[in-house]
Formats: C-alpha cells, structure tokens, sequence
C-alpha cells in the first residue's frame, strides 16, 4: 500500500497535530474556561456554573472541571462539529463572540487530556453524548468525532430545560493543583472579562460562589469595587476593518477613568492589590462586551509610570473590526494595525499625559493634607479647655461651608450631637476674597480655609509645608494654631455688627500683609 493510501501524506498528521496544539494558544486555565463561556453564551445561556471536583479514582491527575449552562442546546449534527477542530456552524459570524470553531475542542485539549460533551435541547428529550480524548487519538484508536450517543437525564442536566456540559478529564495542565486557587482566580478573570454581561443578567458560579463583575476603570456601581469617576466625553471613531477597504468600517468607543486619589491613597498597599489598583495601569480592550486583552496599547511614546495607576481606560469595539485589532481564535489579545493604532494613539496619548499629571497632583495634595493631621488633632485635644461654641451656626458658616464641601470628607450639615470635641480641619482652597484665611463652623466643626493665592502661603506657608525639614514642620504647625485660634475667637462671635467687624480687621489684616510681603 503506498504511503499516501496509509495517509502517511495527509495534510493534517492528526496525533502530532493534536499534541502540538495544546502547547498553542492559551495563557492559562482562565482563558481556556472563559473560551466555553463564551460558547455558553453565544448559546444564550443566562445560568452558567463551573464546577471543580476530585476523583479519587484518578491518581495523577484527579481533579475534574465541569462548566454547564442553559444555554439552547445542540442536536446530533452540531455536537458533532462541535467538537471538531474549525469546525463550526457559524464560521466567521460576527453576530457574537464565537468565530472559528476552534474554541471547545481547543480550549478543553490544552488543560485536560479528554472533554466529554453532554447536551440536549428540550425537557423530554434524549441528552446526547461525545468526547475527545488525547490518548485514543494518539494509540490511532479515534480518528474521527464519535458519534454522539443518547443517555439517560441524570443530574448532570442540572435542572435545566435545554443545555449543554463539558467536562474536562485527566486534566494535567491546570495552571494550578488546588481547587481553592484555581476557584479564586476564575472568580477574578471570569468577573473582569465577562462583566457587562454579568451586568446585564447573566449569572456565573465557580463551586458555589457567584462572579461578581470586576470593572478594572471602577466606575459602574454594580462592581466589586467602584467610585471612580468618568474624565470628559466618550470618544466615537468610525474606523475601516481594512485600509485597502474603506466601505467596510465599524465604531470604536473609548472612555477614561480617574480613581479617586485623595480617598484610596491611604490603603494598604495589600489592599491596593486586592482591589486591583497597584500595578493596575492598561487600557482594556472589549470585544462584543467580552474583554479580550488588558494592556499599553495605543499610548504612543509614553511610558508607564506608577501615576497611571490612578487612571483607566475601556476601547469597546464591534467585531467587523477583528482584522483591524488583530484578533485571534482565541480571544486573548490583540496586535492593533498601524491604521488602527494611527487612529486612536494621538487622543490616547494625550488624554493618558494629562490624567497621570492630575494624578501626580492629586497625589502630592494628599500628601499635604496629611500634614494637617498633627495641627488639626492638637486643637481637638485642647478644645475640651475653651469656651463652647454657641449650638447654632450662623448663615455666614453655611456659605463658606456649601462653597468648599467637596473638598471635606464630611458633609457639611452632618453632626446634630453637641457633645464632646469640636474637629478642627485646614482646607487650602481659592478664595473669592482676598484674605488670606476664612473658617466657618457647624455644630460639630471648625474649618480653617487657607487662601493659596495670598503671598503669605506662597512665600512663608507653602515652603514650609513642603519642605521634609522636621523643623520647617514644626514651625508650619505653630502658625496652623496660630490661625486656627484666630478663626476660632471668630467663631464664638453671635452678634451681627461684631462679626462684621471681625470681618473687615481679618481682610485689613490679609491686604495689609499682602502689601508689606509684595515689596
């Protein structure tokens, strides 16, 4: 028999094709288990559980992953081309997140040596059963998609009306050998790549545990973590899927995100990390709701600093546009094309550089505010010692209050108890006056408003508060005392005719040192 007839000359060498493609493709267990998330899907499942087992017959390799859904279904003829390699009933559809029909058979193969499809389509129908498995295709032994046989409903079907069950078998390339760090980090990949469709209903259990979606720009209210806020307008491009090509074109949709400094810069540097914030800098890419890759794409010349931590940014794009992103069978990432990167990089750039400028900003004036501390708890400790303030505000407090309310970790109405401590707080913020200082109380309260545009803040105070030099420190706290004993004399004034006059010797005061200090 010639060589050709024994298929020694066939275009695919099935068993080393096979082997070969496991090392191919995917960065790990979560990319493959987000591969038959996908399926599910597109399936138009609304319930998907994994579940991660022991058998204890299995001694190499005992751990048994098992991903079901609710999904439609499949017949005879699509399980069957299911889990053929390529093949696909819906071949480079664009309608959803599937294109190639590498996804089932590719993704179970490259973590486990055999996948076992369960799937049926109706409450009192057959369930239909195949696999593939590595061992038999390498003895010869399967050549070709077993055809799928009909089982009895077990509680594999889960409860479910129609769906379908992979399984993964002898699973000997798992990124990790404990069931509790494999369900950990499929909680996290699986709610970050997957949250807008967690947003929109769908359900995702990993051994019980529900997916929570993890929005890495923190902004939707729904995420694990969130308050972050959005940095000006959404950006539109209509972009062509191939230069050569202008008539085919689709959207592309960017938005940043600006973390909110002042508030998380004085977590732990764990919980940085655990909330994603630390090392977190990137853009995510969506594809059809679905992130397909997480990194510095688009950013031109511009490196990555620790700064970019505090800003993030989303490019959701249609899948007309695969060819322009460079997108793969396998979802993982992208190799954007010069025309796509010529497109968007000059917006991305720039908006990038102004983000990590406010964030370097916003890191230095939470770093100054801390050095209130020290002021501020010294008049605390020692108010118990002074006179009360009277139990009422005056509509002069509510003004100065309303005008620099963002800036307080506190609302300004907050406090109805008079009892114990007034908190004392410093605040530099622009004033519309003159003066170098204002303050304003409520029940429970005193704020000190420093002017930072007055020449005495510019020339004696803020060198001061910038400076490491303990005792620069020490002389800056004894003049934040100062003025906070200033402003707090103020306050217990009542009588309208005294505040008025109080208020014209305070702004005498500040332009007379304006004149003196100006030369």
């Amino acid at each position: 028999m010639s060589a050709r007839a024994n298929g020694e000359y066939s275009i695919v060498a099935v068993d080393q094709f096979i082997q070969a493609t496991r090392d191919s493709g995917y960065k790990g267990t979560s990319s493959a288990v987000a591969e038959l998330v996908d399926n599910s899907l597109q399936a138009g499942a609304t319930e998907i559980t994994v579940q991660l087992t022991v058998d204890k017959n299995e001694a190499e390799y005992p751990i048994v992953l098992t991903l079901s859904d609710n999904g439609i279904g499949m017949d005879l003829r699509i399980l069957r081309t299911a889990l053929r390699f390529g093949g696909s009933t819906r071949f480079n559809n664009r309608d959803g997140l599937g294109r190639y029909g590498m996804g089932l058979p590719n993704s179970s193969l490259s973590q486990a040596k055999r996948v076992t499809v369960h799937t049926w389509s109706s409450k009192k129908g057959w369930v239909l059963r195949s696999h593939l498995d590595i061992d038999e295709i390498v003895r010869g032994d399967l050549t070709e998609v077993p055809k799928p046989s009909r089982v009895c409903r077990t509680a594999i079907v889960n409860g479910f009306d129609s769906g379908t069950v992979v399984t993964w078998t002898q699973c000997d390339r798992l990124d990790n050998r404990r069931i509790s760090t494999i369900t950990r980090k499929l909680l996290t990949s699986l709610g970050r790549r997957f949250r807008h469709f967690l947003w929109d209903g769908v359900s995702i259990t990993v051994n019980g545990d529900a997916v929570e979606p993890i929005d890495p720009l923190f902004l939707h209210p729904s995420a694990r973590y969130s308050g972050a806020t959005q940095f000006s307008e959404e950006l539109v491009y209509e972009v062509a899927a191939n230069p050569a090509d202008p008539s085919t074109t689709g959207l592309v949709r960017m938005r940043f995100a600006e973390l909110p400094v002042a508030e998380w810069s004085k977590l732990s540097n764990k919980e940085k990390r655990a909330r994603g914030i630390a090392k977190g800098a990137g853009i995510s890419i969506v594809r059809a709701g679905r992130e397909v890759d997480y990194g510095w794409f688009f950013l031109g010349g511009k490196r990555r600093e620790n700064y970019d931590d505090w800003w993030r940014c989303e490019i959701q794009f249609e899948p007309v546009l695969d060819e322009a992103f460079g997108i793969t069978h396998t979802k993982q990432q992208v190799r954007p094309r010069p025309h796509l990167v010529e497109a968007l990089s000059a917006d991305t750039e720039s908006t990038a550089r102004a983000l990590n400028s406010r964030a370097r900003k916003a890191h230095f004036n939470a770093k100054i505010a801390e050095r209130f501390t020290v002021s501020e708890e010294r008049a605390s400790e020692k108010d118990d010692m002074l006179t009360p303030f009277p139990p009422k505000p005056r509509p002069r407090d509510k003004e100065v209050l309303g005008a620099i309310g963002r800036k307080l970790s506190f609302s300004p109405t907050s406090g109805a108890d008079t009892s114990g401590s007034i908190e004392y707080r410093i605040v530099p913020t622009a004033l519309s006056e003159t003066a170098f200082f204002n303050y304003a109380r409520d029940k429970r309260r005193l704020v000190l408003v420093l002017n930072p545009e007055h020449p005495f803040y510019k020339l004696i105070y803020r060198p001061l508060l910038e400076s490491e030099d303990p005792r620069d420190e020490a002389v800056r706290s004894q003049i934040d005392l100062l003025l906070l004993a200033a402003a707090r004399t103020e306050a217990l004034l009542e009588d309208k005719d005294a505040l008025r006059l109080a208020d014209q010797i305070r702004n005498g005061w500040s332009d007379t040192l304006a004149t003196f200090l100006n030369g």
